[in-house]
């Protein structure tokens, strides 16, 4: 989200009154100024809900996975949409970086179903 939200300031950073008018960007500007504010671009704002746990290896592996492709998807449309080299080239690193991500996540998924692992149940010690 760091990366994102500071493509999105460079490029908002010089708006004048007019363009952020004419650009459909007012509502926002009126709650938020240029500041970054985490949202779809529905303007659905971020929260924990988009997040999900449910503490069973093979579900949570494959919620990651999921979370992954919509990531990688949603920068793949991004890509089809602009044209500044100076944003492309951080997008399609962000790209990449999903699909490394899913395929890490994947392994961990196999190397589990397949009982690659030491032990099923992980303890935390968080007294030392």
């Amino acid at each position: 989200m760091e990366m994102v939200g500071a493509i999105v300031h460079q490029l908002t950073r010089n708006l004048t009154e007019k363009q952020i008018e004419e650009q459909g960007f007012s509502d926002y500007y009126t709650d938020h100024a240029l500041g970054i504010w985490p949202q779809s671009a529905g303007g659905i704002p971020n929260n924990a809900l988009t997040y999900a746990s449910k503490g069973n290896t093979v579900s949570d592996l494959n919620e990651d996975l999921a979370a992954e492709q919509k990531a990688r998807a949603t920068y793949d449309n991004i890509l089809r949409l602009i044209d500044n080299p100076d944003v492309i080239a951080p997008i399609r690193f962000l790209r990449e970086r999903e699909v490394v991500h899913y395929q890490r996540f994947g392994e961990a998924l196999d190397r589990f179903q397949n009982g690659d692992y030491e032990s099923k149940k992980i303890f935390l010690n968080s007294k030392r």
